[in-house]
């Protein structure tokens, strides 16, 4: 600010200088030029220091939910303010509670003057009242209180800063690396920043660790002591698939929004930062995922059965029938290489497994199916330097499939026993990153139980 005021100054001082000059000279026109260019250089100097165009905070991204594949993204790796999307961690951290009955639904909570003093939007809750779980829940999902934000970080820690601290821990559990938070609600703080990518594994991980609790994430409404809140999630009932998740605006952030879609078996997740409006931003989330189911579309003309509905047969890109990988298959060619090497560009080896051994180390695990070899590559090694040693010395499997004309590549390691493969599996779902275990004998992909 200080640099701003300095360079005003003597933006003035030169053109009352110029102005008398102009004046003594009797040239007027000369007098108005110089204004104008004073004025546009301090337009300038200012728009530099202050850049408050929507254009220069936004970002965006589209993820496929269960493999993590990024189909689309714009400055995901920029850290912006998050504004109330921290909610979506305020509510991760509430259902991680009830999950683990730390909390109930019908707990009643107290009403603290911090929270009953919280700026809007909110409920309007008074200090010394009470409020259930269930209700502080709904109307962070639906209005976006902020008191009820703060009465539920205080209900899970000592204060609101202590449960900000738990919050910044967990996101970097869930590998959000670039986010930090300092409150519950999202309220205006320099120093609470996320990103579009933390905030798409934020988003995957509701889904995946609380499936029945995310469902009250699709509530268009709720009513609280007589009046009733819209969500304020424009798409949902709006747009095919769309069952949740968050909004967030504050003017440093710009109108903000995660939103989940599930078409079939297949979940996107889209984020945007920094839409100009409200109106905008849900334009073009909506362009986003017509895109991205689009592409899943040309690269994936599959899905992957839900565990309910194939238990144990279920076969990445070949849902109807199993893909056996004990004996060579037509159009397909794997890749093979250690764990932390580089990976060649893919020859054309069999695919072939060992027979099966009771407790032998034949099992495999798969972590994706991507578009391009290198995508494939990529992920085993994220997947690598996230499993503390458990992936050290494996051998990678990077197995080609042509679909319909389409290479995809599935991502695969192989060399595990089936506890091996289970406990890697677990340990990458708790990361966000999807795993599946391949088995010895058919190749069939078991989904591991997410506890």
């Amino acid at each position: 600010m200080s640099v701003l005021l300095t360079k005003m100054q003597k933006t003035i001082h030169i053109l009352n200088s110029n102005t008398e000059i102009c004046q003594n000279a009797g040239t007027r026109l000369l007098s108005r030029g110089v204004l104008f260019a004073a004025l546009f250089s301090l337009t300038l100097v200012a728009s530099a220091l202050f850049p408050t165009q929507s254009y220069a905070r936004y970002a965006s991204l589209v993820m496929d939910s269960r493999t993590g594949q990024v189909l689309s993204s714009r400055n995901a790796d920029t850290r912006l303010y998050p504004a109330s999307l921290t909610k979506i961690m305020t509510l991760y951290m509430t259902f991680d509670a009830l999950s683990k009955d730390k909390l109930k639904l019908g707990q009643k909570l107290r009403i603290s003057a911090r929270a009953a003093g919280q700026a809007p939007t909110k409920l309007g809750l008074k200090k010394g009242a009470t409020i259930s779980v269930k209700d502080a829940m709904f109307g962070l999902i639906t209005k976006s209180a902020n008191d009820a934000a703060t009465v539920l970080a205080e209900a899970m820690a000592p204060s609101e800063a202590a449960f900000a601290r738990k919050m910044t821990k967990q996101a970097q559990k869930l590998g959000m690396r670039r986010t930090s938070f300092r409150n519950a609600s999202g309220l205006p703080n320099r120093r609470q920043r996320s990103t579009a990518r933390d905030m798409a594994l934020l988003g995957a991980a509701m889904i995946s660790d609380f499936p029945q609790f995310y469902k009250y994430m699709s509530m268009q409404s709720f009513n609280y002591k007589g009046k009733s809140y819209k969500n304020h999630n424009n798409l949902l009932g709006k747009y095919s698939g769309v069952d949740g998740i968050k909004t967030g605006y504050i003017r440093a952030s710009g109108f903000n929004l995660v939103a989940s879609a599930k078409r079939g078996d297949n979940r996107l997740i889209g984020v945007v930062f920094g839409g100009r409006t409200a109106k905008s931003r849900d334009r073009q989330m909506k362009k986003l995922l017509d895109n991205g189911f689009d592409k899943m579309d040309r690269l994936r003309p599959f899905v992957i059965p839900l565990p309910s509905r194939k238990p144990a047969n279920i076969a990445l890109g070949m849902p109807s029938r199993a893909l056996s990988l004990t004996r060579p298959v037509s159009s397909a060619t794997t890749v093979v290489a250690t764990a932390r090497t580089r990976i060649p560009t893919p020859p054309t080896i069999p695919a072939l497994l060992a027979p099966t051994v009771k407790g032998s180390a034949n099992w495999g695990i798969q972590i994706g199916a991507f578009s391009r070899a290198g995508k494939a590559r990529d992920r085993l090694n994220l997947a690598t330097s996230r499993a503390g040693g458990l992936m050290d010395g494996r051998k990678y499997n990077i197995y080609k499939v042509v679909r319909k004309g389409r290479p995809i590549y599935r991502a695969q390691m192989l060399g595990f026993t089936e506890p091996q493969a289970r406990k890697l599996c677990r340990n990458l779902q708790r990361q966000t990153i999807a795993c599946f275990i391949v088995t010895p004998k058919t190749g069939n992909l078991l989904r591991v139980a997410q506890k």
